[in-house]
């Protein structure tokens, strides 16, 4: 089968990220001896200013990790509500929902925590070392991609008029950069060469630097610029002014933590994700629902893309009405053989444009009043003013257009270790920059709603529910696949399709069809709240790449879905590392869709 590029196939490495320059930099750090975690440092720092329109320091990265010999871990750098985030709070201000930018939606910042964490406790390299390609491009510069230049235009306005922190950082000469012109962000490096200053004072090995770099993060002059910037009124999409509630005492107060992932088997495959307080298990969802007879002679059929629809659909109605922070979460029921064989009784001949949530061993199903509403816009005060104040994560248009996304990294190394990370959040279109950092904050409590006793209610000290979900797959006991993708709500439909096409497929080259899954015709559907303000519903609506076919397009409108066409490579923007245990060898493939993934390896 043709396919736009080779499944890179090697001995020593290999990267698959986002972005060509966090590949390359994750790569050299391979070259020079480290292992897969410094290596993935590395890409995660140069992906924060390479990528400021996808993510930055002030974001969120759940990270997936299987050390050679080791179980497998995640690693959650996904930061809980602050302590006076209260509903109460909220609804006090006259708000429905939670804004989607600017500070009252941040959260306590996770990402740099876990990847300083990731390199304290798995990694072999110093800080410098890694953080060095970061500094580097914000110092001296990197040619800025098309769709920097693109978001940055479409806040220029608020930017000049609202976060004039943000303008003097990438509206520098009142322009925004070009496709290919270098752009630099001198504060943020120097945020991070004091920060390496001040952890090297600390004295001590490896370790005691790095815990010094997190204490100045948590609690030094980083800690207290994100406190007070916090606290200063900002614009955001409620068309007004409001100060956030992230303190220096939440900074302080967390740290990213491991956890046990969750585990479900499929054909000989056992998939791993993080808890419902992300969105993974909705990927183990739809492959339960699949284990009664997806075969190879169906992909790519109508019936076939029919079938994974409706299984999203079921499988993000629970996610809707079961995950969550908040509240306990009945996952062991939720993939049971018994509930998935009754919940696929409901994929008929025709396509659902109802919310249908289950019932896990009885219990009923807790829907916000939005939701149960079909997800329509809220009153004035929820929704007014959305177009002068920047938007929420910047992820796929329904019309497939995309507007930006989130970033993706996995690596794998010569002595099997193995990582996948999809950091996002702190977006420049998020939150104004924070001006004595470089950064914005995050907006991640978006995804909260403010309504009690849901498991994604807004609660203090619990984390809100994230579309973030990197994936590692093993055969047997040993890890051998670490993929994932950008793409918000649409992230664990593109994974799930891009899993079962490589299950489907046969080898090539004796290994896994890493890149002929990746470039296959893909498709998402958006029958459920959207995760990311204003929380629209599109019952029905399924938006299919064209290379799907006439024939499966007219079958799936005759079926009822309501189609929307997109340009051809516009759906998934995967990532995915493998590695053969038996033959010693590893492989990579990268989304061509964009221009700017790219995997490398040898």
């Amino acid at each position: 089968m043709f396919t736009t590029r080779p499944t890179l196939q090697g001995t020593f490495g290999m990267v698959s990220s986002t972005h060509w320059l966090a590949s390359q930099s994750a790569m050299a750090v391979l070259e020079n001896g480290g292992n897969a975690y410094d290596a993935a440092v590395a890409a995660g720092f140069v992906l924060h200013v390479v990528e400021p329109h996808l993510n930055g320091p002030g974001g969120d990265v759940p990270i997936i990790l299987a050390p050679a010999g080791a179980p497998v871990r995640v690693l959650c750098g996904q930061g809980p509500a602050p302590t006076r985030a209260t509903i109460e709070h909220y609804t006090g201000l006259g708000l429905d929902l939670v804004p989607g930018t600017g500070p009252l939606a941040a959260v306590v910042p996770g990402a740099v925590d876990a990847w300083l964490t990731l390199l304290r406790d798995h990694g072999t390299k110093d800080l410098d070392e890694v953080l060095g390609y970061a500094i580097g491009y914000a110092e001296g510069g990197h040619p800025a991609v098309e769709r920097i230049g693109q978001t940055i235009e479409a806040v220029r306005e608020l930017f000049e008029e609202e976060w004039t922190s943000s303008a003097e950082v990438f509206l520098p000469g009142g322009r925004a950069p070009g496709a290919g012109e270098l752009m630099r962000n001198p504060t943020l490096a120097h945020t991070w060469k004091r920060l390496l200053r001040e952890s090297a004072a600390a004295g001590g090995d490896r370790e005691t630097r790095i815990e010094a770099a997190r204490r100045v993060w948590r609690e030094g002059f980083i800690g207290e610029a994100i406190a007070a910037h916090a606290a200063r009124p900002a614009m955001d999409s409620s068309g007004r002014r409001h100060a956030g509630v992230l303190s220096g005492d939440d900074l302080a107060g967390w740290e990213a933590g491991y956890e046990d992932p969750v585990r479900y088997e499929w054909r000989g495959w056992t998939v791993c994700k993080a808890g419902p307080w992300s969105q993974g298990p909705a990927l183990l969802q739809q492959l339960a629902l699949l284990d009664g007879g997806i075969d190879a002679a169906a992909h790519g059929t109508p019936e076939y893309v029919h079938a994974l629809v409706e299984g999203g659909k079921l499988a993000l109605a629970d996610r809707e009405a079961w995950y969550g922070d908040a509240a306990p979460v009945p996952l062991d029921d939720l993939l049971s053989p018994a509930y998935n064989d009754a919940r696929r009784a409901l994929i008929g001949e025709k396509a659902s444009a109802e919310l249908r949530p289950g019932r896990p061993a009885g219990r009923e199903p807790r829907l916000s009043a939005h939701a149960r509403r079909g997800g329509a816009l809220p009153g004035a005060s929820g929704a007014s003013g959305a177009g002068t104040a920047g938007t929420g994560e910047p992820t796929v248009a329904r019309d497939g257009e995309t507007r930006g996304d989130t970033c993706h990294v996995d690596v794998v190394d010569r002595w099997g270790n193995m990582i996948s990370a999809t950091p996002s959040g702190g977006w420049l279109q998020s939150s104004p920059v924070v001006p004595e950092l470089g950064f914005p904050l995050g907006t991640r409590l978006q995804m909260t709603w403010l309504e009690p006793g849901l498991p994604s209610s807004l609660t203090p000290g619990r984390r809100p529910r994230t579309t973030l979900s990197p994936s590692l797959a093993l055969r047997g006991d040993e890890p051998v696949l670490a993929f994932g993708t950008p793409g918000g709500d649409q992230q664990d439909q593109w994974q799930t399709h891009f899993f079962v096409a490589l299950a489907l497929r046969p080898p090539v080259r004796g290994g896994l069809d890493l890149q002929g899954a990746i470039d296959a015709p893909n498709w998402h559907q958006d029958s459920f709240p959207s995760s990311f303000y204003p929380r629209e519903t599109r019952p029905g609506s399924v938006t299919v790449e064209s290379r799907v076919g006439e024939g499966t397009i007219a079958e799936l409108r005759r079926r009822g879905h309501e189609v929307t066409v997109a340009e051809p490579w516009t759906a998934g923007r995967l990532c995915a590392v493998a590695r053969d245990p038996e033959a010693g060898t590893v492989s990579a493939a990268a989304n061509p869709r964009g221009m700017q993934g790219y995997a490398v390896g040898r």
